[in-house]
């Protein structure tokens, strides 16, 4: 299979919602609300904290995954009796103007004071097509995004037995609505996998009980950033990551040569204040080895992925 994840575009949203229309769950599952799924998905697509992916053969869409930070309100509604589904409800509340996604400010605060809900909207994969293979695919990318987050929750609904198992497997728990908590699986197959809504989840406090699985793992990776970084010395970090160029950053963030130094320079300046971070020699003769200095920075924030995402520096103090 040679299958890669992207980052889903505005072009991508009608094949989308094509793939999603023709699932033999989740369609008839929108109903007439599949109208409305397009101006939903764009909604959700402008707002930058939103991370939906596809993945495709060379002839055709695959898969699609989505999911986004929502409301306190929102997981306590999910997780109460009658359940709902997370899909539709999503699609009516956005259209009705009473979204529950965070906005980028509020991502920012929750990331650095009570931490962040993160739902599973969709994983789109129709049944038998490279199923675990494509979920594998999906978990690592998302790990990739995502880890040195401070999440409250992570919660996603399984649409078939697979996804069920996989969800199982990635470490969440089983919500039991009746007890009102997450708990142990109860045993299902194709015979008896009825058409409810099943979410399967992880809290922050229960991660630390099973830090050796998939999901534990990412919840408990959080530590608190120390750099100090603004949203721009982020983005210019996250794009130099991949080994690019100070031309090629320039190109890839739409600023100048001038800037791009400018911002390195800021970076280094953050951490001079913190020598033991990085174990960088910042005395007079090594000021000059900014390729030295920067592969140390890089090194250090690919293992320390907090220092990457938004966070408020007055809420953290």
């Amino acid at each position: 299979m040679n299958v890669q994840p992207r980052l889903m575009e505005p072009r991508d949203i009608r094949q989308c919602v094509e793939h999603i229309s023709a699932h033999p769950v989740l369609g008839p599952r929108y109903g007439g609300l599949i109208e409305q799924l397009p101006s939903a998905i764009h909604f959700a697509l402008a707002n930058e904290t939103a991370r939906f992916y596809v993945f495709e053969e060379p002839t055709r869409l695959l898969a699609a995954a989505m999911g986004v930070f929502v409301s306190d309100d929102f997981v306590q509604k999910l997780k109460t009796t009658p359940l709902f589904w997370v899909g539709p409800e999503l699609v009516t509340r956005i259209i009705a103007g009473k979204s529950p996604l965070l906005s980028p400010a509020e991502v920012r605060d929750a990331n650095s004071a009570v931490g962040l809900n993160w739902v599973v909207w969709h994983f789109t994969c129709h049944p038998g097509d490279f199923f675990g293979e494509i979920m594998m695919l999906a978990m690592t990318r998302f790990d990739q995004d995502h880890r040195g987050l401070r999440f409250r929750e992570v919660i996603g609904q399984a649409d078939c037995l697979e996804h069920y198992n996989g969800m199982r497997n990635g470490g969440g728990l089983y919500f039991d609505r009746f007890r009102g908590a997450y708990g142990n699986y109860p045993e299902l197959n194709a015979g008896n996998f009825p058409d409810e809504p099943r979410n399967c989840g992880l809290t922050r406090d229960l991660a630390v009980t099973q830090p050796s699985s998939w999901l534990g793992s990412l919840i408990v990776s959080y530590a608190p950033p120390r750099l100090g970084l603004t949203r721009s010395e982020q983005r210019l970090l996250l794009a130099a990551r991949d080994g690019q160029t100070d031309k090629q950053l320039s190109d890839r963030l739409g600023i100048s040569i001038h800037v791009v130094k400018r911002r390195w320079r800021m970076i280094y300046d953050r951490a001079a204040c913190l020598p033991d971070l990085l174990g960088l020699r910042m005395e007079a003769e090594a000021r000059g080895r900014g390729e030295e200095k920067k592969q140390r920075i890089l090194d250090y924030v690919r293992k320390h992925p907090e220092e990457l995402h938004p966070v408020s520096r007055k809420l953290l103090k």
